[in-house]
This record gives structure tokens, C-alpha cells and sequence, in this order.
């Protein structure tokens, strides 16, 4: 199974994150950056759902997007 969806996907799914999670994009970016230093998507992924509950493709998005943030800090 592909780690990632599609770009459209993945925008759609961040954009419907803080509707249906009641926390903004940031926030749950900052707490994975707090939680445990997990080095494979799929341990952050299954952390982040059994922590805070979240549906698959939520805890999917939302690690997609700081692995894609943390990578271009690195760019920088």
C-alpha cells in the first residue's frame, strides 16, 4: 500500500482536519512533533491514531505533512 496519497487527496484531507478534529493543521503538527521519536510513517501513524483517536486517513495526512515540512527545513 502506497504511504502517501495523492496531492489532491492529501489537501482535501488537511483541509477537512480541523472540521472534523476540532484542532488546527499546527496543532496537531506540534504534538507530533512532541510525541515520541518514531523513525517508520506507519509507528508515527499508529501512534498518533491510538493516542488521540483519530481516524486512519486523518493520522495519514497529518504525518504526511510534517514529514513533508521537516524535509524542507532540512532543504533550507
Amino acid at each position: 500500500m502506497s504511504q502517501v496519497f495523492s496531492e489532491e487527496t492529501h489537501r482535501n484531507l488537511l483541509a477537512r482536519i480541523p472540521h472534523c478534529t476540532g484542532r488546527e493543521i499546527s496543532d496537531w503538527l506540534r504534538t507530533v512533533d512532541e510525541g515520541p521519536a518514531l523513525f517508520r510513517f506507519e509507528e508515527k501513524v499508529s501512534w498518533l491514531r491510538a493516542e488521540h483517536d483519530l481516524a486512519y486517513g486523518h493520522a495519514k495526512a497529518i504525518i504526511h505533512e510534517y514529514d513533508l515540512r521537516r524535509a524542507a527545513r532540512k532543504l533550507l
